[in-house]
């Protein structure tokens, strides 16, 4: 995704604008532009360059920006290629320069209007628009004010923006919609940014606008609109993790803390890709659309974790589509021959965008007649999300846990939102039922992590044993897999999991009083046929340890440990069910005395085959 920072201040800010640039690298970093009013030449200047921030930086040793009052921005494109007239910010007339986070789902219409009135573009961005729509209004006499919320009235889609008027330089304004966008609150000096993050070098108090708020911040003050244009008082938060994700916090572990970071993850998904109970297709690419019409059949390709959640999303696929989805290890898929089918969508799912196996079946498979590649992934500017045709961000941040987390549960909630986008094209109805669901999911996973002590006491059981047991059914079962992927990474313990089904047709054989049994079971169609799946279990002398809906009416005995979830809607089960089998590893490790944040012999980004 993009970054957005801006500042206004009695000091020079240029430096404090690219510093904020750099920390949000991560976010995406195609492009990157810095616009600066200076009162010595009363004039907006700007740098735009195509590339990482570096770059950036470059041009600024070429051409400085001093000023007071300033704005810049990091792009992923979306509309247009990586190119310095696409960069951001955009401006109109030398007067009017923003940046903007987000997609105008109406540009196109806008655009003409505005062509038709004799506007030229120099880009092929939609945000363009939006400049020269609020140039328009100031130049026929209203206030920045009136004529930025004049134009977010026009706007449909997702948004946050920040403005800056060069013949009134003593403000900046600053709204969103679908976008997250954070004021930083200084001493005679305020600040904007699309991640808190990016201004923990000048302050850790921030306010978080709220949807349609619009904010005039000068020097010394800040006002705040609500989207009903009447005052709005919103509160001064204290930024509570230290300077930066390198910073464990009061967490033991970096991974203890990835795993408490996933409520706002998935908020961090969802931010920007919802808009009145739908998804924004255009969250994809520009030409998401008119690809995503064509698809017939989708493949997938990942490793490890990636592949787990992969997994899962060919039942969502399959089950909400109704196309076929094939998931293959990437690792495998490179080195077999292949059939493409007609109207096939190509998915790769990385954390790092860097995975060399998974990059090398991209680029395989690009020798093929694939209908197009969609890329899963945490880090804009990696090579998987460069080689693909459409990507999609999970807004992750850094993960530096080995043993994925927050990265896989975000994952899959960008794959239920491609699922719900294949799903529009054969006549699905419930959409907008869906994405309430996903809206329900950081709440849950607050829910669950509250049964953190219940785990940590379930963890004691599993320390002196030497092999685990994973059962799941349908959606479930990868889920199972990752919790063992989970255990057997940082905890060292033999673990494994199958399809319940499949216990008699040999698992059970390994079943005894040595071999703990780890169950997840939310209520879904198949409750009833792995509860007696279990029953098996149970009557040759194994240990149960049972991740349950309170609808599963179990009782905990001598041979099971029972720990209840909270509901969860059947389809958005795989999301949650996971984080308590995250918890469960971690504090198996723990208690071992493993080395939970760099487990022995694995890295975080394979980027060698």
């Amino acid at each position: 995704m993009c970054g957005i920072v801006g500042a206004i201040a009695g000091r020079n800010i240029s430096a404090i604008l690219l510093e904020g640039l750099k920390r949000l690298e991560y976010r995406g970093y195609d492009s990157a532009g810095m616009a600066v009013y200076s009162a010595e030449t009363e004039l907006l200047d700007h740098v735009k360059r195509v590339g990482k921030v570096a770059e950036l930086e470059a041009g600024l040793e070429e051409h400085p920006l001093p000023g007071h009052l300033g704005i810049a921005h990091t792009r992923w494109a979306t509309h247009g290629k990586p190119e310095a007239r696409n960069a951001h910010p955009h401006l109109s007339s030398d007067r009017i320069a923003i940046v903007h986070n987000g997609i105008i789902e109406n540009y196109v219409a806008l655009k003409e209007e505005l062509i038709a009135e004799g506007y030229t573009f120099i880009s092929d961005t939609d945000t363009e628009v939006v400049t020269h729509l609020i140039y328009r209004a100031v130049a026929k006499g209203s206030s920045l004010e009136q004529a930025l919320r004049e134009t977010v009235e026009r706007l449909e889609g997702a948004y946050a923006l920040a403005v800056i008027d060069q013949q009134q330089p003593d403000r900046m304004l600053a709204t969103r919609m679908g976008s997250p966008l954070v004021i930083g609150v200084g001493i005679e000096e305020n600040f904007i940014a699309s991640d808190p993050l990016a201004l923990l070098q000048v302050t850790d108090r921030f306010i978080y606008l709220e949807e349609g708020d619009l904010a005039l911040i000068s020097q010394g003050q800040i006002a705040i609109e609500d989207g009903s244009g009447n005052l709005a008082v919103r509160e001064i938060k204290q930024f509570e993790h230290g300077h930066g994700t390198a910073d464990k916090g009061e967490y033991r572990h970096y991974m203890l803390k990835e795993i408490y970071e996933q409520p706002a993850v998935i908020t961090n998904v969802l931010e920007g890709r919802i808009h009145q109970g739908q998804v924004l297709e255009q969250i994809f690419g520009s030409n998401a659309s008119e690809l995503f019409d064509q698809v017939k059949m989708v493949q997938i390709v990942a490793c490890g974790t990636s592949y787990n959640a992969g997994v899962v999303a060919r039942y969502w696929i399959e089950k909400l589509a109704g196309i076929p989805c094939m998931v293959e290890v990437a690792s495998e898929f490179r080195y077999r021959a292949t059939v493409c089918m007609p109207g096939t969508l190509f998915i790769t799912i990385s954390q790092s965008g860097e995975t060399a196996d998974t990059l090398s079946a991209l680029r395989e498979a690009k020798e093929q007649d694939y209908l197009g590649f969609l890329s899963i992934c945490n880090v804009p500017g990696s090579s998987l999300v460069r080689e693909s045709d459409l990507s999609l961000m999970t807004n992750a941040g850094p993960e530096i846990g080995v043993a994925s987390t927050k990265a896989f549960t975000s994952q899959l909630v960008a794959l239920m939102l491609t699922a719900l986008i294949l799903a529009r094209r054969n006549g699905y109805a419930e959409e907008e039922q869906m994405v309430a669901n996903l809206q329900q999911l950081s709440a849950l996973c607050e829910q669950v992590l509250a049964l953190d002590p219940a785990i940590q006491k379930m963890a004691e059981h599993f320390v002196d044993k030497h092999h685990t047991l994973f059962l799941g059914r349908g959606t479930i079962y990868p889920v199972a897999v990752e919790g063992a992927l989970k255990l057997k990474e940082i905890s060292y313990i033999h673990a494994e999991a199958y399809p319940a089904g499949e216990l008699k047709h040999g698992p059970l054989a390994l079943v005894d009083e040595d071999m703990p049994i780890v169950a997840v079971a939310p209520n879904n169609s198949l409750l009833e046929k792995l509860l007696a799946n279990l029953e098996e279990v149970r009557a040759r002398g194994g240990k149960l340890f049972l991740f349950a809906d309170s609808k599963a009416q179990v009782k905990p005995g001598d041979d099971l440990e029972l720990i209840t979830l909270p509901d969860v809607p059947t389809v958005m089960a795989p999301i949650i069910y996971s984080i308590p089998l995250q918890l469960l590893a971690y504090y198996v490790a723990v208690l071992k005395g493993t080395d939970v944040d760099q487990p022995r012999n694995l890295a975080k980004s394979v980027t060698v085959e």
